[in-house]
């Protein structure tokens, strides 16, 4: 069931509710929390509600969120761990600092040599576990602060490798130089690292230009609630009082 078709007053906010959000592109994953918690304490008439998520966005990347409000927010962390599947496209014979399109091109690299063959030998590489390095444009805390302010400071800073599972790995459409994937992964994968990792093992170089997550561990993006829609009933709807 889609979950625009899922009424509103079903959810038990205060005890604990758990949304499928479609986020969109430009939003961070904070910022439909806050929207959500904003609405729901508006509606609810209350001063304050736990409203979480599992699993971050990029503010790039759009697809699947999950939210969880009231008591559910206790199992955030058993979400947390689910794998994900995400579709994408990754631009070949450039790099970015953040390995995305967030930041502007800081190399180019030539792509002539680059086919099918090559690809599929790539490919296979990131089957299996594999040694990622995170992107120093992330959340992860060093010293108590997170990567990407260093990172815009202009400092460097060594990150150790971690040890990620790529489940399935495909391209889907080569039309150099963009090529179209999906891949299914374990927690804490970082596709922004695979689209660059992946650059390097054809000899060239690669940045993720697009990204969307399509199921958290049985959940699906068609599950979803699309957020302005989510918005416009926590707004108009009314919703069961305890």
């Amino acid at each position: 069931m889609n979950g625009d078709d899922v009424p509103l007053p079903e959810y038990d906010f205060i005890n604990g509710a758990t949304l499928l959000v479609d986020k969109p592109q430009g939003w961070t994953s904070f910022d439909v929390v806050n929207k959500i918690r904003y609405r729901l304490k508006h509606r609810l008439k209350v001063k304050k509600i736990k409203v979480g998520h599992a699993g971050t966005l990029d503010p790039m990347a759009t697809g699947l969120l999950i939210i969880c409000t009231g008591k559910a927010t206790k199992q955030l962390h058993t979400m947390q761990g689910l794998d994900k599947t995400y579709t994408g496209t990754m631009t070949l014979g450039a790099t970015t600092p953040s390995f995305d399109q967030e930041t502007s091109i800081d190399e180019t690299f030539p792509i002539d040599h680059i086919n099918a063959e090559l690809v599929e030998e790539a490919r296979q590489t990131f089957m299996g576990e594999i040694s990622q390095v995170p992107p120093m444009f992330s959340a992860i805390k060093v010293d108590g602060q997170p990567l990407y302010k260093k990172a815009r400071k202009g400092q460097v800073v060594e990150v150790q490798p971690r040890k990620v599972i790529i489940t399935s790995f495909e391209i889907t459409n080569i039309d150099i130089p963009s090529l179209e994937f999906e891949v299914t992964c374990s927690k804490g994968t970082y596709i922004r690292s695979l689209a660059n990792d992946f650059g390097k093992a054809m000899q060239s170089g690669a940045y993720l230009s697009a990204l969307r997550r399509t199921r958290i561990g049985p959940h699906k993006i068609e599950e979803a609630w699309n957020l302005d829609k989510l918005i416009e009933l926590l707004e108009m709807n009314p919703i069961k009082e305890e």
